[in-house]
């Protein structure tokens, strides 16, 4: 049994507990701790077996063969990531100092002249609001030039309109006084 989880002994401690349940049961707790704060949770992941004690010697090996190779396969594989992400972001800025100390000139081609330029968003003109109409705002009419003049027709049809009107009221007046 120690055999088996020397290789992971190596790299973090170990708490064991072994218990004895009913009827001739026993249970084994294999339970990794933590080193750092901050470490990923998935590797402290513990292992519990229950069996008599004869399954206990046959199978416990294996099964503790199968959880150090997962584990460690897990911390090689975060260890892998992390330092792949390490490079990704140093590289990144690497190339974000270099593109900021290179002076574009004018002539000379943008360096990021495959990717469509991104219009930068601008202020909506605000409408003026409506004016209302003035006398005086209408235009002066310049000396030489006549005013315009209603046909006389129009005219005639609006002094006739008008008289309708009056004529009307004194209708209704002499109606109401009667």
């Amino acid at each position: 049994m120690f055999k088996e989880l020397a290789p992971y002994l190596r790299q973090r401690a170990v708490l064991l507990t072994v218990t004895h349940l009913e009827e001739d049961q026993i249970r084994v707790n294999v339970i990794p701790q933590k080193l750092k704060d901050g470490e990923n949770a998935a590797l402290t992941t513990p292992l519990s077996v229950t069996g008599s004690a004869e399954e206990l010697d046959r199978e416990l090996s294996s099964t503790l063969v199968n959880f150090v190779s997962a584990h460690l396969q897990l911390k090689n594989t975060l260890d892998r990531a992390k330092e792949e992400m390490d490079a990704a972001a140093k590289t990144a800025q690497a190339e974000a100092r270099a593109k900021a100390k290179t002076p574009v000139k004018k002539d000379s081609p943008r360096p990021d002249a495959d990717r469509p330029e991104i219009p930068k968003p601008t202020e909506a003109a605000k409408p003026e609001p409506p004016k209302t109409a003035n006398l005086f705002d209408l235009p002066a009419s310049s000396p030489g030039v006549p005013a315009p003049v209603a046909d006389g027709d129009d005219e005639e049809e609006i002094l006739a309109e008008a008289a309708e009107d009056a004529q009307e009221d004194e209708d209704e007046e002499l109606s109401e006084a009667a």
